[in-house]
């Protein structure tokens, strides 16, 4: 989904006062926005029934730095990485409640300038997800409200990356379907 070379089917989300995107060393990079700075793909994109794979670091500052806009549940949710403040990793929003306030709200200690590997499945009726190898969500949405928190977070729409007040890379995009039982 991404070639390290070139936006290619990413585009600049229209976040307000953002100050852009660029491609550097085999990375997306979203330089720190006032407030966020982000990505969109353009291309086709599965409703459910996949996994997004990614590495992604922060940079510079100390917020969210790659948060990723996707499919889920019948419409779309967030998997904050880092927000609120630099340590809050969940899905926003289930329920109504955001990730900082609901049963996926987990805490990771983002080193800056560390890559991360970072995995999230989505069915119909789960949100899986991986940092490193280990699960940090793990919830049932199937019969849930799952959406977007108010905002712009909603131009991320409908799969994008963004950063809050932060340096973000991000890099070896990709994705796949998964075999329906």
């Amino acid at each position: 989904m991404f070639d390290g070379a070139s936006l290619g089917a990413w585009s600049v989300t229209p976040f307000p006062r953002q100050p852009g995107v660029k491609v550097e060393k085999g990375a997306l990079i979203l330089t720190a926005g006032q407030p966020l700075t982000g990505v969109t793909w353009q291309g086709a994109f599965p409703k459910s029934d996949y996994e997004l794979r990614f590495e992604a670091a922060r940079l510079l500052g100390g917020d969210f730095f790659a948060s990723v806009t996707l499919p889920a549940g019948g419409d779309h949710a967030t998997w904050v990485l880092g927000g609120w403040g630099g340590d809050i990793v969940g899905i926003s929003s289930i329920d109504g409640w955001d990730a900082s306030d609901n049963e996926t709200r987990t805490y990771v200690n983002f080193e800056t300038g560390r890559w991360y590997a970072f995995r999230i499945r989505v069915t119909d009726e789960r949100i899986e997800a991986w940092i490193d190898g280990r699960r940090v969500v793990n919830v049932q949405v199937g019969g849930r409200t799952i959406g977007l928190r108010p905002g712009d977070i909603k131009l991320s729409t409908p799969l994008g990356f963004a950063s809050y007040n932060t340096t973000g890379g991000i890099r070896k995009i990709e994705y796949r379907p998964l075999a329906v039982k």
